[in-house]
């Protein structure tokens, strides 16, 4: 529960719990009441800006040599860029580098949005950072994963008239396909997790391209580019809605390194499929009135069911990408309930309404995917991630260390069977913490927007898999609604310690992972140099 939120008292009325202006809200607390920026300030801003601009021109730089390239690597040829396919080590210290630098810069710019400051950077100076920092990232090589790869393999099984759903790339292209021996490994025999308008959007791109890898990357990134366009329009808006200021919601959901990296650089379609989801939640929000827990309750308004319907039929496109998009229809029903009365018949009666908008429009998509009724069949690849260990899902970690414990103690070694044991309750502790927050929203001892950034977190922390980018389903929700002061300091911190834990490479370091301690030390020497350069430009707590 947010601090402040009692049921019923007088916290909780001020408190900008559904959308509409928080009555009893001090001005000097109101999003959008703080004073510009100071000339010292925006020199300080600029310094900024460049510090991350250079971080990510060094990633750009570095990606040449270090990213996941295609199997036939185009840069190999190239006069001078080409050194860097030769140089991997150096290469990698350049990546690192740049990784910090971007880092660095956003917990600095932090500090000019730090909601309760009394002179705040504006929206407009936030969007223009981004697109500083973005610009240069638009032109790496994709990094700290290959699932671009996949897309546009999975793809291509669909246009030729396959399932991707039934077949991998292996078996439906042969492993000698250019478009499969992108693909890595552990992936070319597993069907597609994708929702059915993911894959018919890369049937588009695959046309447009004539399969020419590299063209597919770069319409696959203009395609995360539009779902972080999404993320940079809605975000600020639900914010205001939600009562926290929107530069600081857009400084820690669209501008975080874990956007920037994963996003944009790693070509992950969780951009599109939050993009979609947000500005669903927003469109949905448009003619929702304010409305508090005794009331009252007011009439229809003229358009606000087609907003409604509108706002769902969007996010179901999401989930049409990614799944985990579908939960924010609960939450969105949770408040539209709540809106009609609050009563257990409003809160039936508006899940009705969503599962209907819910089928159509995933009908319309799986038909529309040229797959027929078998669009419906990425139901039954969801757990596809399953076949991988990841080190980071915290039940797999537990099954490790459950059966290396029953190792050590003589019983045998049983890790397999305790992994697949803490994954079933990973599997139901997700979901129970998710109905939990519904309930809680339900009840008005929640806000519904923190419910889904939360709800997503639980469901995707106790997942088989868990990637930094996975991070991103919560950090946006919970940027446009959370705005405590503990709450900002943990998903800084979380962020940033996330943003460098992978390295930038998209593959293993089998064999080589002895160039890992000398390009880190590189990095943080020219990093440390950097700092100390522009160190008395930064701006301190104010």
């Amino acid at each position: 529960m947010v601090a402040g939120e009692t049921r019923g008292d007088t916290a909780y009325r001020s408190a900008p719990e559904e959308p509409g202006p928080a009555s009893g809200t001090p001005a000097a607390d109101m999003p959008g009441s703080s004073e510009p920026l100071d000339p010292t300030e925006r020199r300080q801003l600029d310094i900024i800006r460049r510090f991350g601009t250079v971080g990510a021109l060094l990633l750009a730089l570095g990606s040449l040599g270090t990213g996941a390239a295609p199997v036939f690597n185009p840069v190999f040829q190239l006069p001078v860029l080409g050194l860097f396919t030769r140089m991997n080590t150096v290469a990698l210290a350049i990546a690192f580098t740049g990784m910090f630098m971007v880092v660095l810069a956003w917990l600095a710019l932090g500090r000019l949005a730090r909601p309760g400051r009394r002179r705040l950077m504006s929206v407009s100076q936030m969007a223009r950072t981004l697109v500083m920092w973005t610009t240069p990232l638009v032109f790496t090589v994709p990094m700290f994963s290959r699932d671009v790869y996949s897309y546009l393999a999975q793809s291509e099984i669909a246009a030729r008239g396959l399932d991707p759903y039934e077949v991998g790339p292996a078996e439906a292209l042969g492993n000698d396909d250019q478009l499969t021996r992108g693909v890595p490994t552990v992936w070319r025999d597993t069907p597609s997790p994708y929702g059915p308008l993911f894959i018919t959007v890369g049937k588009a791109i695959n046309w447009l391209t004539g399969n020419h890898v590299v063209w597919g990357v770069a319409l696959h990134r203009v395609l995360a580019l539009i779902g972080l366009a999404m993320i940079v329009w809605a975000l600020p808006r639900l914010a205001r809605r939600f009562g926290v200021e929107p530069v600081s919601a857009l400084w820690l959901g669209a501008a975080n390194p874990l956007v920037l990296f994963h996003l944009v650089i790693g070509v992950h379609n969780e951009a599109l499929a939050i993009g979609l989801m947000l500005v669903g939640f927003e469109l949905a929000l448009r003619r929702m009135p304010r409305v508090g827990p005794d009331g009252p309750f007011p009439p229809w308004q003229r358009g606000e069911l087609l907003w409604y319907a509108a706002g769902a039929s969007v996010i179901t496109l999401g989930a049409a990408v990614k799944i985990p998009a579908a939960l924010a229809l609960g939450f969105l029903g949770v408040m539209i309930a709540r809106r009609m009365g609050g009563r257990w018949s409003h809160l039936l009666l508006t899940a009705a309404g969503l599962l209907v908008v819910f089928l159509v429009v995933l009908t319309v998509a799986a038909l529309s995917s040229g797959l027929g009724w078998n669009g419906y069949g990425w139901v039954s690849t969801l757990n596809t991630a399953s076949t991988i260990r990841s080190w980071m899902a915290p039940m797999t970690s537990l099954g490790f260390a459950a059966g290396g414990l029953g190792i050590v103690l003589g019983l045998g070694n049983h890790i397999d069977a305790a992994i697949a044991a803490s994954r079933v309750v990973g599997a139901l502790l997700g979901p129970m913490i998710a109905a939990k927050l519904l309930w809680d929203s339900f009840r008005w001892r929640l806000r519904p927007m923190i419910g889904l950034g939360a709800g997503l977190g639980a469901v995707l922390l106790f997942g088989v898999v868990v990637q930094p980018w996975y991070l991103v389903w919560a950090a946006v929700p919970l940027a446009a609604a959370a705005g405590g002061t503990r709450f900002r300091t943990a998903a800084t911190a979380i962020s940033a310690l996330l943003a460098v834990a992978l390295p930038p490479t998209g593959s293993t370091f089998d064999g080589r992972t002895f160039v890992l301690p000398y390009t880190y030390a590189a990095a943080l020497i020219a990093v440390a140099v950097a700092v100390a350069l522009v160190y008395r430009y930064l701006p301190r707590r104010a």
